[in-house]
């Protein structure tokens, strides 16, 4: 036993590699859950921002109405995974019938997550940019002041 430990460790290239105690399956899964239910809601949320942001600048962004809906897409479709997730998480798999039906579930999720994430990178390629145009006015228009006053 290396290190003076309980556990047995071996030695490898300078790396010890603990032996003996496995993995705890459902620990590491709860902490992946929490870690996506995480960025889901960050990018709910960042969505939303970039909602608001279209919303308020109206028609006169660009590309408004291209990106109110790949915004409110992308939106409606994380609600959907959502109440999937919730659906999946409510069955019991130890049945066999519900067994087929999360795994179905599960690919379903897989395939609109892949479609939020094309669809943000769409809206990402847009380049929603939070600039303050009053700001950088007033302090063209305090300058402009200044020169005049002298």
């Amino acid at each position: 036993m290396a290190g003076g430990g309980t556990r047995e460790e071996l030695q490898l290239d300078n790396a010890v590699v603990p032996i003996g105690k496995p993995i705890d399956a459902n620990k590491y899964a709860t902490k992946k859950t929490i870690a996506q239910g995480m960025l889901d809601i960050a990018l709910l949320t960042a969505n939303a921002s970039q909602l608001k942001y279209v919303l308020q600048l109206g028609k006169k962004h660009e590309f408004y109405t291209v990106m109110l809906t790949l915004i409110s897409s992308s939106i409606v479709l994380q609600v959907i995974v959502g109440i999937l997730f919730i659906a999946i998480g409510a069955m019991n798999i130890n049945q066999q019938q519900q067994q087929r039906t999360a795994d179905i579930l599960n690919d379903v999720v897989v395939l609109v997550i892949f479609v939020i994430s094309a669809i943000n990178i769409i809206i990402s390629s847009f380049g929603i940019q939070h600039t303050d145009n009053v700001t950088w006015n007033s302090s063209i228009n305090s300058t402009s002041l200044s020169k005049n006053q002298l």
